[in-house]
C-alpha cells in the first residue's frame, strides 16, 4: 500500500505521505549509510526486517507506557503512523562507550566498556553528519528536555529487559508532537537505528555495514536477532 501521489516528505530512510485522518503512510527506503566510513547503499531486505523489528518493539514500548507513532503495518515496508511532526534533533541512549564517544572524546572512556550508567545525549541532525547540541539550546526553545530524556531511559530499559541475552549498546530516537503538543516517539525502532550484539558478541546491526560486510552477510546477521523474540 503507498499512495499514488509523489510523497510529502523524502527523508534518508523513509518517504511519508501524510493523510487526512491526522495519520501517514510511510514507506521504507531499504538504505544504509556511514558518514564515518564513506559509504552508502541500499539492500532491499533489510527493508522487512526493520519493520519486522519495529512492529515487535513498538508492541513493547506501547505497553509500557511509552507513546508510538506506529500505527499498524499495511505493506511489507509500509505502515501507518500517527502524523507527529517535530524539530530536527535526535535523542541518544549510549550504555557502552563505543563510535562517536570513543572517536570525539580519545581517552575518557576504554573503547567497548560498558559505562557506569546509561548516558542520554542530544543530537542536532543536519548533512553531512549529526551534531551533538547543548540542551540549554533545546530548552531555549521550549522543547521538553527531561520528559525526551525520561522516555529515552524508559525506552532503554525496556529495549534491554526485553532483547535479553542481545546487548544494546546504544540507539537513537526522534519526537514529535501530536496536535495538542503532546510526547510522540516518532522515529522507527530497529537495527538501522541501534548498535545491538548477540549474546557471542558479534554485531547485529549496521555496524557490519560499517565494517565492510557485504549484503549477504548483514542481512543473515540481522535475521539472528529474531531468535527467541
Amino acid at each position: 500500500m503507498v499512495d499514488s501521489r509523489p510523497p510529502d516528505i523524502v527523508g534518508r530512510s523513509k518517504r511519508l505521505w501524510r493523510l487526512d485522518d491526522g495519520k501517514c503512510l510511510v514507506e521504507l527506503i531499504p538504505s544504509l549509510r556511514s558518514f564515518s566510513y564513506d559509504r552508502d547503499e541500499l539492500v532491499d531486505e533489510t527493508g522487512p526486517l526493520r519493520l519486522a523489528f519495529y512492529e515487535k518493539a513498538a508492541e513493547k514500548l506501547t505497553a509500557a507506557g511509552v507513546r508510538c507513532a506506529f500505527h499498524r503495518r499495511v505493506g511489507e515496508i509500509a505502515y501507518l503512523a500517527e502524523w507527529a511532526p517535530g524539530p530536527p534533533f535526535e535523542v541518544i541512549v549510549k550504555n557502552v562507550a563505543n563510535g562517536s564517544t570513543t572517536r570525539k572524546y580519545p581517552g575518557l572512556f576504554p573503547d567497548r566498556a560498558p559505562l557506569p550508567r546509561p548516558v542520554v545525549k542530544f543530537d542536532y541532525r543536519t548533512d553531512p553528519e549529526d551534531q551533538p547540541i547543548g540542551e540549554d539550546y533545546l530548552r531555549v526553545l521550549d522543547l521538553p528536555v527531561d520528559l525526551m530524556r525520561e522516555k529515552s531511559l524508559l525506552v532503554n530499559d525496556v529495549l534491554r529487559e526485553w532483547l535479553a541475552p542481545l546487548q544494546v549498546w546504544d540507539f537513537c530516537l526522534i519526537f514529535g508532537f501530536d496536535a495538542a503538543g503532546e510526547l510522540v516517539l516518532n522515529s522507527e525502532v530497529s537495527q538501522d537505528c541501534m548498535r545491538l550484539r548477540h549474546a557471542d558478541g558479534s554485531p547485529l546491526d549496521k555496524d557490519l555495514f560499517r565494517q565492510g560486510a557485504t549484503a549477504e552477510e548483514l542481512v543473515e546477521q540481522w535475521k539472528r536477532a529474531f531468535d527467541g523474540l
